[in-house]
């Protein structure tokens, strides 16, 4: 039998009550309302009575959402999705394990990890050097963001912009920018 949505509340509330109390978490469980009765009760529970919790319909939580917790949480969980998706579109724009270990501090395996699983070609020997056209091109798009720099690198997000602006290969414009700042400072 599918368990109610009510049994798979209370199921996962008492699965995290079980936890705080193998854990010695009393704090947690005092924040729950969990009193010294009803935490002696929460030892003597069985695997079998947590699986006939599928088959509760009704729930003995009071339930209250924290707004101070809430939108910050729904906030970072915001951050964390477009930052995921920023990834993926560099990786997808062929981004050198270089960029994304700077910007991420993603891993060599990590990186081709996600080069697989975004099914991006593995590309084999050095790229194609850009021509002074793409040099300049890339450079006059780089000008119109300087304003950006922080600590001589711009967002992102703004080198995925200049490679679909350019037209220019991500890596090259990776490199070019870092080889150029390079010797400028």
């Amino acid at each position: 039998m599918t368990g109610t949505k009510e049994a798979l509340l209370t199921s996962a509330v008492m699965e995290y009550a079980l936890r705080c109390l193998h854990e010695g978490d009393q704090g947690a469980l005092r924040d729950m309302n969990f009193g010294p009765k009803e935490i002696s009760a929460l030892q003597d529970l069985s695997m079998g009575d947590l699986c006939h919790l599928e088959t509760v319909r009704a729930h003995c939580l009071d339930v209250v959402l924290n707004r101070e917790v809430y939108w910050p949480m729904l906030s970072q969980l915001k951050q964390r999705r477009e930052a995921e998706s920023l990834q993926h579109s560099l990786i997808q724009a062929d981004a050198s394990l270089d960029m994304m270990q700077t910007f991420f501090g993603m891993s060599g395996r990590e990186y081709t990890r996600l080069r697989r699983t975004l099914m991006v070609r593995i590309s084999t020997g050095r790229p194609a050097e850009p021509n002074d056209e793409e040099i300049d091109r890339i450079w006059a798009a780089w000008r119109t963001r300087e304003d950006k720099l922080q600590d001589g690198l711009l967002p992102p997000e703004e080198y995925l912009h200049i490679h679909q602006e350019t037209g220019a290969a991500l890596r090259a414009v990776w490199r070019q920018t870092r080889l150029g700042l390079d010797f400028d400072g």
